[in-house]
């Protein structure tokens, strides 16, 4: 269970539950993201901590479960579910997911309730066909088939409510043990991890400013400019992080970061850098001193990379709009470019729990565009310079493949050997340029690196 809820949630259930079922209708007919769609309605809607909890808790549950609540489904419904109108079987999801795995809400209450919703939104037959499957479901004890264990793409597809097609993948590219692992890490909630701003403080003043207003913050073993957080309520609320302390960035991406080694005076690119993490990272560690190009396809993100340095104190990053498939002819030659490429987001999930539901999530025409991207921006890197390819998906077509493929095509550049902390741990057998990082083993987002060098 993702979140706890306590037992004196509001009485009126209802807009909870009314205010779930409109964020879950329009992720499934719009493909939208939770998060976002949370935030907006949260504050919409002026929900209180405990409402905010509590429907959260239901949009990421039903979104986490749905292969699992869609299977038992099947089991008591004499309908096919695709014939079965969506915003009736999105209300049979809340439901169930309601009497499976919220302890604090009783039966009776998610019944009652999923049937109030359904003749709220004029689902007036509907109604009773859900508050007949929910019943019969309550009078059979909440019993369930699993599917048979020695189908194990099947087993592991309904316990961990993870797509086949994904978890055959997870098991040829990774392993048992791994794929595993990457499925139990679903359920729990990605740690807050904070990037120091050494242009402004420490570490040590950080952590003291933080606890000072109630806010746990605690060093990690892998970087010292890397804080993980905890009790923060809205980070936008914080004072420290208004003067621009700080920022929230993964520890992946942090580590993504430190790998880039940019230093004072450099030239660095950043050619798909909203919302701007790494670009304000490097700026950091380069003293702000120099240049960074941060580029994005789109001017309001773009204005969003302008805000975050002003803030942070950075005035060395210089953003703009610019298609990085396309060229760009009055660039000069730099020390770094970074090629933090679009990709399937399969090592979100945790933050991200759709994404997983996307049609083809395997089979498109990503890894054509990642290698353009890598190829056409690689023509900026100066001799001795390094190149950056980094992805946050868990999927070797996207990853390595596309790396081992650009090493073999540009004789120009070599393979950068990645040097790295003892406390990153590698479980995958992989060329030493390269870096796959798992939210099971370093606690981190699913993240890919690679470094390559421009011979000279």
């Amino acid at each position: 269970m993702p979140y706890n809820v306590s037992n004196n949630y509001s009485n009126s259930m209802s807009n909870p539950r009314n205010i779930a079922f409109k964020i879950l209708v329009k992720i499934e007919t719009n493909a939208s993201y939770s998060s976002l769609l949370l935030k907006t309605y949260i504050k919409e809607n002026k929900l209180s901590n405990l409402d905010a909890s509590f429907v959260s808790a239901i949009v990421y549950g039903v979104i986490e479960r749905q292969i699992t609540l869609d299977y038992i489904l099947k089991q008591y419904s004499k309908i096919v579910l695709r014939k079965i109108e969506t915003k009736t079987l999105i209300i049979l999801r809340m439901g169930l997911y309601q009497i499976l795995y919220m302890d604090k809400v009783p039966d009776s209450a998610a019944v009652n309730e999923s049937v109030k919703l359904a003749k709220k939104h004029r689902l007036i037959q509907s109604s009773g066909f859900i508050n007949g499957i929910l019943r019969s479901f309550l009078r059979a004890d909440k019993q369930y088939k699993l599917p048979d264990k020695n189908n194990k793409i099947l087993y592991l597809s309904v316990i961990y409510s993870c797509p086949e097609e994904i978890i055959s993948m997870w098991l040829k590219s990774y392993g048992d043990k791994n794929t595993e692992g990457i499925l139990k890490s679903l359920y729990n909630r990605p740690p807050l991890y904070a990037r120091v701003n050494t242009l402004k403080t420490d570490s040590e003043n950080l952590i003291e400013i933080l606890e000072n207003n109630g806010i746990k913050a605690g060093k990690t073993d892998i970087l010292n400019t890397a804080l993980i957080l905890e009790n923060t309520g809205s980070i936008e609320n914080i004072k420290a992080f208004q003067e621009g302390f700080f920022y929230i960035q993964d520890l992946s991406s942090q580590i993504c970061v430190e790998l880039i080694s940019a230093k004072p005076n450099h030239l660095l690119m950043d050619v798909c850098s909203a919302p701007g993490g790494k670009s304000m990272g490097c700026a950091i560690n380069m003293q702000n001193k120099g240049k960074v190009y941060a580029y994005d396809m789109y001017e309001h993100k773009v204005k969003l990379i302008n805000s975050a340095s002003k803030r942070l104190g950075i005035d060395i990053i210089n953003s703009s709009v610019r298609d990085a498939q396309k060229d760009h002819k009055n660039l000069p030659l730099m020390n770094r470019v970074l090629c933090d490429v679009p990709c399937s987001g399969l090592g979100l999930l945790r933050r991200k729990p759709e994404i997983r539901y996307k049609k083809d999530i395997l089979n498109n025409s990503l890894p054509e565009i990642q290698y353009e991207i890598l190829k056409n921006n690689s023509r900026y890197v100066s001799s001795g310079g390094l190149l950056i390819y980094s992805t946050c998906t868990l999927n070797p077509k996207e990853n390595g493949k596309v790396a081992d493929k650009f090493l073999h095509e540009n004789k120009d550049f070599e393979a950068y050997n990645i040097k790295m902390s003892d406390k990153i741990k590698r479980v995958i057998n992989e060329p030493e340029n390269q870096l796959t990082l798992f939210p099971h083993i370093n606690n981190t987002d699913g993240f890919f690196i690679s470094l390559f060098r421009k011979r000279g």
